[in-house]
């Protein structure tokens, strides 16, 4: 069995709480919650949608040791709540797409179950990113959809590798975009 990845998450109440990914994964176990950012362990790996640097598998040995720390609140209410001093190691997510059917499809706009399975799965705990995303009946979208991306990301030694995958993603995504959109254009005339 693979080894596990302490998890704390804060909790802003800010969101429906029949929706809410984080209380859902307290009720099962999976991760620990806090009520103040304050609490947040110390010198865990935060996943701050604001931070300046970007995850990576370089994050894995800090993870492992200290902890992975998500902060659920509303985008809309976001960096109100980040603009606090945050404790622990900010990184912000690369590129992933969201399978939650609230903001499907669209780009860096994860749950926060989201947003801890794809880090844990960019830092090769893909066991356990699986378990949880397997507490909703949507969990294996991200996976699908994210496939590559979370490959491509796996496969960086730091963070400016990270970024240097996350820019090949989107330019190779953009240019199949254009191809179809040429393509349909085509059909059409």
């Amino acid at each position: 069995m693979q080894e596990r990845v302490r998890i704390v998450v804060y909790n802003a109440r800010q969101c429906d709480p029949k929706k809410c990914t984080a209380l859902k994964l307290r009720r099962h176990g999976l991760v620990r919650q806090v009520s103040q950012i304050r609490f947040l362990p110390k010198r865990a790996v935060v996943l701050n949608p604001f931070a300046e640097t970007a995850f990576s598998p370089a994050d894995r040995e800090r993870m492992r040791d200290f902890g992975l720390a998500g902060l659920d609140c509303s985008w809309e209410h976001a960096e109100k709540v980040l603009a606090k001093h945050v404790r622990g190691t900010s990184r912000c997510l690369p590129v992933l797409l969201a399978g939650n059917p609230v903001n499907f499809g669209k780009a860096t706009k994860l749950s926060t179950a989201e947003a801890l399975a794809g880090a844990l799965c960019i830092a090769g705990f893909r066991e356990q990113a699986e378990q949880v995303l397997s507490m909703f009946k949507w969990g294996h979208t991200f996976f699908e959809i994210n496939s590559e991306r979370l490959e491509s990301y796996a496969e960086a030694k730091d963070s400016t590798e990270v970024v240097r995958k996350q820019e090949e993603l989107l330019q190779k995504h953009a240019a199949q975009r254009t191809l179809r959109h040429e393509e349909q254009t085509e059909e059409a005339g």
